[in-house]
């Protein structure tokens, strides 16, 4: 059976140049947010999570659908994709969870971009833009409950807020922090006594006279699993885009997710190769039998680990073909020998369905020893993205 008969309206790689590209279904991402949206309930708002291109999605489209259907706020990680959002034509607010770096305070309050602040310095910066600007501007403050990584400790909570009232132009809108282990049971514990420090700096805060309009705690893991951490607003950043399986703790129900990415190339050349012969670089894998090998125009260098060598599988028309030898900066081989009718040109589904077979993201982590983040993240900028319905 061909590919343009298999029922897959994916199999088109876009015209000209390599075939191999990645598809993003805008509607699946949409639907992911509408069943976070349930999740949580009314009254608790939604800051999407497109940093890092939208977990390897594309983040200007991502965003504009977000936007569309109702997304309260965004989430990246530096100044320059807030940049990009804001030139692609966002609107709602975007929160820049590492802050600013010296010289970028003036950009952030041009693009009302809202920085998370955790030194003093920073604030005394973004206070002086603001005033320069004749603006009052809004930061976010990131209170360490554990993490200790980019934020204020929980236990110097009340001096920070007391010395953040020196700056006039600035408003604390809003109070965060990250959960360490919200994904893991056994650390449930740990997960509650962090949102009691967090409620406790929320405290020390209000006493010091700011009135942040928003507390977020919930990443993924907790705004599925935490109920009582939902706060005034969620942070969803992979089940928006249909990562869950290595993110979520284990659910009664399995959530009502869909992913959003696939991964597709086509096969560049068949050849025959006798038992007993290796395939690729280190000679890694040796063919028990006679056997039909397809070469995939795809490597580590568009984010196909290396680590998956001799270890993941592929689907052509509607078989799973395994991955033999080393995959190699730009090319990658899998053993065709039993799929039915193969023909040079023939589609390969590295992440997606085609049929009843499927590969998951999180498959692919399991097999490379990551999570599904990394994967996606890393498929390459030389990877084109095609969307669906189009942007």
């Amino acid at each position: 059976m061909s590919d343009e008969g298999n029922g897959n309206d994916n199999a088109r790689a876009p015209a000209g140049g390599r075939p191999t590209w990645a598809e993003i279904d805008l509607d699946a991402l949409a639907s992911n947010l509408r069943e976070v949206r349930r999740v949580v309930g009314a009254g608790v708002k939604v800051m999407c999570v497109v940093k890092a291109d939208a977990y390897g999605h594309g983040s200007p489209s991502c965003a504009r659908r977000l936007e569309r259907e109702g997304a309260d706020w965004f989430a990246v990680a530096l100044p320059e994709e807030g940049v990009g959002l804001r030139a692609a034509g966002v609107t709602k607010p975007i929160l820049c969870f590492e802050g600013f770096w010296e010289g970028q305070a003036a950009l952030c309050v041009r693009e009302r971009l809202t920085p998370i602040i955790f030194r003093l310095d920073a604030a005394e910066a973004f206070d002086r833009a603001a005033r320069d600007a004749g603006a009052d501007a809004e930061i976010h403050v990131n209170i360490d409950t554990g993490m200790n990584r980019l934020a204020v400790r929980a236990d110097a909570a009340a001096e920070f807020a007391s010395r953040l009232r020196e700056f006039r132009n600035l408003r604390v809108g809003g109070l965060l922090t990250h959960f360490t282990s919200a994904d893991e049971a056994d650390a449930v514990g740990f997960t509650h006594e962090q949102a009691r420090r967090f409620a406790s700096a929320v405290e020390s805060f209000r006493a010091a006279g700011h009135e942040p309009e928003v507390e977020h705690l919930s990443n993924s893991a907790a705004t599925f699993a935490e109920a009582a951490a939902r706060a005034t607003m969620v942070r969803p950043g992979g089940v928006l885009y249909g990562l869950w399986r290595d993110v979520l703790r284990p659910q009664g129900e399995p959530p009502r997710l869909r992913p959003v990415m696939a991964l597709r190339s086509r096969i560049t050349l068949l050849k025959r190769v006798p038992a007993g012969e290796t395939v690729g670089y280190g000679r890694t894998h040796t063919l028990a039998r006679a056997s039909l090998i397809a070469t995939l125009p795809v490597g580590y260098a568009d984010g196909y680990r290396r680590a998956l060598s001799n270890r993941a599988r592929v689907v052509v028309r509607g078989h799973y073909a395994p991955v033999v030898g080393r995959v190699s900066m730009d090319l990658t081989v899998v053993d065709v020998t039993d799929v039915p009718g193969v023909t040079c040109e023939d589609v390969a589904t590295l992440i997606g369905t085609d049929g009843d077979c499927g590969v998951t993201a999180e498959d692919l982590a399991r097999d490379a020893g990551t999570i599904s983040y990394e994967i996606t993240c890393g498929v390459g900028a030389r990877v084109p993205r095609r969307f669906k319905p189009g942007v």
